[in-house]
This record gives C-alpha cells, structure tokens and sequence, in this order.
C-alpha cells in the first residue's frame, strides 16, 4: 500500500511545455536507436511517439527509426524485434506489452551487447527481468487506482471500463486498479471492445442500455474514447455520465474542454520515446545512467490545465 500511495503523489495535473534537453551532440558515427512498439499503424497515439524520437534524434545527432506490426500482432512484434537486433544497432527501445512473447527476443538482443531500453508497457521488474538498463513509463495499476480515488470521491459507484487491447496485460491493470480504487469488483464491467470504431461504439451503446445504472465510463486512450464519445452523443449521455480516459488525443481534449470528459490522464508519451533516446546515447558517448526508473505518469488533465495541452494533444501531448 506504501508503494500505491507514494506514486499517488505523482497525479498531479499535468501542465507543462515539453521537455527539452540540450546536450551537446558528441555524435559518434553511425549511432542507431530503433524504437518498436506493439501499436498498429491505425492507432494515431503513436504519434506523439514517433514526433519523441525523432526531436531527440535530431537533437542528440543520431539515427531513429520506428518499427511496429502493421495489424499491432505480438508474434509480429517479436519478429520485428529479432530483425532490429541483427541490424546491430546502438541500442533498442521497444514496449513489453506481453512478456510471454516478447521477453525471449528481447532477451537475445541483450545477450548480443545490445543496450535495451524498456518504455510504455511491462514493468521496471519485467524490464529487470530481461536484462534491459531499464523502465521509462507509467505504472498502470497505479494510474487507474489513483484514477478510481478520484471517481469514488466524485460519488461514482459503477463503471464501464472500454479496454480496447485487451490482451495486453497492461490495459487490463489500468481497468482493475480502477475498480480497486472504488472499491468494487471489476467483474463484468470491463468489456473487450476491440479496436473497430463502429465495433467499440455499439458495444458501448449495448452495455450502457443493459446497464443503464452506470454511473462512469473509464476509456483507454483515443482509440477507444472516440468511439465512446459518438455513442455519448448518440444516446444522449454526452455530459450527463462520468467519463475519465486515459492519454490525450485531439477529440479527448475537445471532450474535456467541452465537459463531457472529467478528466485524461496523460501518461506523457513525448517522454517516454523521447527520455530513452537521450538516455541511451550519453550511456553509449559517457557510461552515464540515471540510477532509477523513470515514472512518466500519471497525471489529471482536466479544463483547468488546457492551456497547453490543448495547443500540442496529438504532437507532443
């Protein structure tokens, strides 16, 4: 419990420009970093992860490069991971979304004197685990418990958690913790939606008319809140029901600024792609490394803290 509450502290909301760094750029030549997530190409998301690497590519003087499945299938993903090791880069930034399938891949391009970085999904003990220098992240159980603190403290009761990657371990913590933090059981109130837009819409609209005492919908980031957001607007819920989301996209900032969306919580995806690139590259030019994991998140972005967010939700927030 010591644990929970001390990453609480980080929820605080989150306001500020992007992070920049300066360093100088004592470029050793042909210095590579490929980055390789599980996203599919449809997830828009991914682009503040993209617009990471590339700015701390440019600024540190090195070659980035992003890799991922097309169709965002694991057994792709691992492949794809194999493919980047034998290309010998300087270092290897990837996601653990699934240990059982990744962790043998990763593994082996750490076994070949290949610097790896885990971001996004997995754990600092998972990143331990295979060898990697170590974690840039938000730890998702605690997000979604310090998100259902909030929500129980709003009155909220029951919810609909729309996990749209459910057989990532990690989306299905951010929906339990929630329901740890309101203090109930998750049960049937965590749906597989899927990743078809109409698909999430309608089982939203299914579940909420099943289930029409719902106080809360909790979404997962933009692939699903978008969705949600048309089928809100479509029953007639849009500003009457509780809605928090995690990460920021254009149409949750619209949300938000409009008050049908309470609260995103901003796992600040700039960071995580863009902190690995800097931190890999002074490991490789000086053998400096920070002695911890770095917790990227989470923090409450709500109408009040728009300002910025608002100006850069899609590029850098």
């Amino acid at each position: 419990m010591n644990r929970i509450i001390k990453n609480l502290a980080l929820a605080a909301t989150v306001v500020a420009a992007p992070l920049a760094f300066t360093a100088g750029t004592a470029q050793a030549e042909g210095e590579k970093y490929i980055l390789v997530s599980h996203a599919p190409d449809s997830d828009s998301w991914w682009n503040t992860i993209k617009n990471g690497i590339a700015l701390a590519g440019d600024q540190m003087g090195v070659e980035v490069e992003y890799r991922n499945p097309p169709s965002g299938d694991l057994a792709d993903m691992a492949r794809i991971i194999q493919q980047a090791a034998a290309s010998k880069p300087n270092g290897i930034i990837t996601t653990l979304s699934d240990f059982d399938v990744l962790s043998g891949p990763i593994s082996d391009a750490v076994a070949q004197g290949i610097n790896v970085i885990i971001m996004n999904s997995g754990s600092p003990e998972q990143a331990r685990e295979v060898g990697a220098l170590m974690y840039v992240g938000q730890p998702e159980y605690d997000a979604g418990y310090a998100a259902g603190l909030r929500a129980s403290g709003d009155g909220v009761g029951s919810f609909l958690c729309v996990n749209h990657y459910i057989s990532s371990p990690s989306s299905t913590e951010r929906c339990q913790g929630f329901a740890d933090g309101l203090g109930v059981d998750l049960g049937n109130q965590m749906i597989d939606s899927g990743q078809d837009p109409a698909e999430i819409k309608n089982k939203v609209l299914a579940y909420l008319s099943a289930n029409p005492g719902t106080d809360a919908i909790l979404t997962l980031g933009p692939t699903s809140a978008d969705p949600t957001l048309a089928a809100l607007d479509e029953n007639g819920l849009a500003g009457d029901i509780y809605f928090g989301t995690f990460d920021l996209g254009t149409e949750i900032v619209k949300g938000i600024k409009a008050g049908i969306i309470n609260w995103g919580i901003d796992q600040q995806p700039f960071l995580q792609a863009y902190l690995p690139v800097i931190i890999l590259a002074n490991y490789d030019r000086y053998g400096v490394l920070p002695g911890n994991n770095i917790n990227s998140g989470p923090g409450f972005v709500t109408a009040e803290g728009l300002t910025l967010v608002e100006k850069w939700a899609g590029e850098y927030r």
